[in-house]
């Protein structure tokens, strides 16, 4: 497979109009390339860009242009013709075939082919019962089956891999099918997101110039965008072509090869691959080597970091699967010496699939997954205005340069500890482990630190973090300067509106929300009134803000623990270390739903201490000869503690659903079950977190939970996730013929009941570890007159005893919290 020839590196803004162009030559010829838009040609011009500003998706509107844009196309004019992308050399006729090729015919496949064939054919002629044979005769047609059946295995398992590497690769061969893709998928995006897609030039300059350094070297870029629609696949792939890269090949899972579907998919790059390797020898070898043939090659991949889409808006804990393959494939020199990490962020006015994902998190079966039906199944799809689409491209850093770095500081901690120094990410599954949580997080930090935050969040933020029914208008538009200006702040970026005021801005983003706000004018109310009519699916807006604001929210939420407690201003303030003590158990419960600083929580509280203290929300106040107690300030009491609520409103609603989760935790030890205290009961997993959301459900109706989206499918699984880190809870396989997964809570968490099935704890005693962490957690909660009751206990027992879940198995210990010994 050729390389591409060395080009120069970009030098302006320019090069960007015209990609076939190198740097250096004339870039007079865009004015008739057939550009939809004339970029500034210096590097002093306006930082963002909307790259659709002048194309025309409506024949109807302006036929004229429409057909000079399809003509455009056609011929493949300017950046639309594709002839000098910077990076590996793709669509060539065969390649993708010559690729599967040269995968069957790897000495990794074909050993594993081997293997597998002896391996069974062993298992049906043992040596062991061959030799038992007394007739020498016997033997050797034994030994002759044998080895038929090991041919016959091998001729079979060359044909599934085949089938599999078929079935699997990308087809990115045609240039005239991504030129007719591209203007389809400019075409869709265009008229769904009519105010367009913006990039961020600087970036982008940044970005070519990295891959043109890739490229000379024959080294891949990994892009790794967030992940909240079926749009990601189109906007992504399309902007690269747009922007004059080397299309990747990008990873997709198995449930989007559709029929006709999954062919087009594959022509744009797409190559799919299971949830799931378990269960198959074969497969990962296969799906192993494709990929580093790829990063041999040079070839660019995408890959979404979090696995599937967002439900929730925030990003999900990332997905280490394909990322190991790349790792290890650059530490056996499959990757011409280095890998680029691209972390690419999203941003959407609105997704489409919004209404489903609350329906998904309340516990409707997620429907099949079809992009074709997505887009062309609805004739009122393309009809939708969603606003637009701001993307934005991390720079792109070392993958070799990031190992390095880790190991360096990975052997400087343990030379303070221990006489052990050595860090062996190659060799050592605790420290490679150790290497793939460190670079996923890595990108996600990245992937937060470059996003754009868009008005609909700003004013869904707002609409969500007020103590008030709604809000009016001017009042809404002063907490959206304030967020705007916090966030900016911080360092991070809100969408560029040019000159538009706030009150436009607003305004616009009210337009695009109306399904989820109620507006209510001067006719019905003396001012002019916004309230949130749909909470759930604004909390999908609010999660894009959080990731800005989660230190502050966790700092809030501990001196919470005494604010709630109420009296006077000196009785609601907490010492330097019991901050700390709360900061740190909250991050720690916390810790799989966002992404913290890596200096560790007393250097993270100590800085946003410092920070609100100079926002004047938070002050230290003066002991007598005691350590001075950190409290409210006081003009933040005087403003109606605004800005302390609005960090708490961000987090709340995770703290009700991680409470939830642990409450849900007493039906696997019910008080009417056996309280034998070496038996451990096993519930059918997938049964208990239908139960779980049953039971939330129910504690939200009757008003013990405040939040509806803390029922959340997704939340409450994130969270017994984490308690199954931490040890609460115990999974693992049924005995049956059929193995289903099963659950179980930890015996050190059994909760302790009397006689009559009433926690110990209601009398003074001590009802159980798992108890105390529920009153642990109840402390961050947000008050309310429903549930200062002393009979909350009580209330939430009477549905753990009403509940009829059925024990799967049951098994035994020797001793309370020692290993497990059989099953009764």
């Amino acid at each position: 497979m050729s390389k591409r020839p060395r080009r120069p590196l970009i030098a302006s803004i320019s090069d960007l109009n015209s990609p076939s162009l190198p740097a250096s030559s004339s870039s007079s010829s865009s004015a008739s390339s057939g550009n939809d838009f004339n970029l500034p040609t210096t590097t002093s011009s306006p930082r963002d860009m909307n790259v659709v500003e002048t194309y025309e998706a409506h024949l109807r509107q302006n036929p004229r242009r429409f057909m000079e844009q399809l003509l455009a196309a056609w011929n493949g004019q300017g950046w639309r013709g594709y002839t000098d992308y910077i990076g590996a050399r793709i669509l060539i006729a065969g390649q993708s075939q010559q690729m599967a090729n040269e995968v069957m015919s790897s000495d990794s496949v074909q050993s594993r082919i081997k293997a597998l064939a002896a391996s069974r054919a062993e298992a049906l002629f043992s040596e062991r019962t061959i030799e038992a044979q007394a007739d020498e005769g016997v033997r050797q047609r034994y030994r002759a089956a044998k080895e038929k059946t090991r041919r016959d295995l091998e001729a079979q398992l060359h044909h599934v891999a085949d089938q599999q590497v078929q079935i699997s690769i990308g087809r990115l061969d045609s240039l005239s099918f991504i030129k007719v893709f591209a203007a389809a998928v400019n075409n869709i995006l265009t008229r769904m997101y009519h105010q367009g897609i913006h990039l961020n030039i600087p970036q982008v300059l940044e970005l070519r110039r990295i891959a043109a350094k890739a490229a000379e070297k024959g080294q891949s870029i990994i892009f790794l965008p967030c992940h909240k629609s079926h749009i990601d696949y189109l906007t992504v792939s399309w902007l690269l072509f747009r922007v004059g890269l080397s299309l990747p090949a990008i990873v997709a899972g198995e449930n989007l090869d559709l029929p006709i579907v999954g062919n087009i998919l594959r022509g744009g790059g797409a190559f799919f691959i299971r949830r799931t390797f378990s269960g198959d020898q074969l497969y990962p070898v296969v799906i192993r080597e494709y990929i580093e043939r790829l990063l041999s090659s040079g070839r660019n991949m995408e890959c979404f970091i979090e696995g599937t889409r967002s439900r929730t808006g925030k990003l999900l804990p990332p997905k280490l699967g394909i990322l190991k393959y790349v790792v290890e494939a650059m530490q056996t020199g499959r990757t011409n010496g280095d890998v680029w990490i691209c972390p690419i962020s999203l941003q959407y006015d609105s997704v489409i699939e919004s209404e489903t994902y609350v329906s998904e998190l309340l516990g409707k079966p997620k429907e099949n997954e079809s992009l074709f039906g997505l887009l062309s199944g609805s004739s009122s799809v393309l009809s939708l205005k969603l606003g637009r689409i701001d993307v934005r491209f991390h720079e792109p850093w070392s993958l070799q340069g990031f190992v390095e770095e880790q190991r360096q500081r990975r052997e400087g901690r343990l030379r303070s500890v221990t006489e052990e120094t050595r860090i062996d990410f190659a060799n050592n599954s605790a420290h490679k482990l150790m290497l793939l949580k460190a670079l996923g997080y890595r990108v996600l930090a990245d992937i937060n630190r470059v996003s754009v935050v868009m008005p609909a969040a700003l004013v869904g933020t707002v609409l969500l973090t007020l103590r008030g029914r709604g809000v009016g208008r001017a009042a809404l538009e002063r907490k959206v300067d304030w967020l705007r200006g916090a966030i900016q702040r911080k360092g991070y970026s809100v969408a560029d509106f040019g000159s538009m005021t706030t009150s436009e801005v607003v305004e616009r983003a009210l337009g695009l929300m109306r399904p989820l706000v109620e507006i209510q004018d001067g006719q019905e109310v003396m001012e002019e009134t916004i309230l949130p009519s749909k909470r759930f699916e604004l909390s999908f807006y609010r999660n894009q803000v959080i990731h800005v604001f989660v230190n502050e929210a966790l700092l809030c939420a501990a001196l919470y623990t005494k604010v709630k407690q109420g009296g006077t201003a000196p009785m609601q303030t907490m010492t330097r270390s019991q901050v700390l003590v709360e900061s740190a158990f909250l991050s720690g419960i916390l810790r799989n739903e966002f992404v913290y600083g890596t200096e560790g929580v007393e250097t993270n509280v100590d800085q946003t201490v410092r920070a609100l203290i100079g926002d004047e929300v938070l002050q230290w106040e003066e002991g007598d000869g005691e350590e001075r107690k950190l409290g409210l300030a006081s003009i933040e009491r005087e403003r109606g503690r605004e800005s302390f609520d609005s960090f708490l409103f961000l987090i709340w609603p995770f703290v009700e659903s991680y409470w939830l989760a642990c409450c849900s935790l007493l039906l696997l030890a019910p008080p009417h079950a056996d309280q034998d205290p070496t038996r451990i009961l096993w519930f059918n997993s997938k049964d208990f977190e239908k139960r779980a959301q049953l039971f939330g459900k129910t504690l939200y109706q009757q008003g013990e939970l405040a939040y509806l989206e803390a029922i959340n499918s997704a939340t409450l699984s994130q969270a017994l996730g984490r308690f199954e880190e931490i040890g609460l809870i115990m999974r693992r396989k049924s005995d049956a013929v059929k193995p289903v997964p099963l659950i179980a809570l930890s015996q050190e968490y059994k909760p302790r009941y009397d006689a009559e099935g009433a926690l110990l704890g209601e009398d003074g005693g001590s009802a159980g570890r798992l108890w105390e962490m529920l009153e642990h957690l109840s402390s961050f909660r947000r008050e309310g007159k429903e549930r200062r009751e002393t009979l909350l206990g009580e209330r939430v027992m009477r549905h753990v005893r009403g509940d009829d879940s059925v024990v799967v198995e049951v098994t035994r210990v020797k001793e309370e919290g020692k290993r497990e010994e059989g099953r009764l």
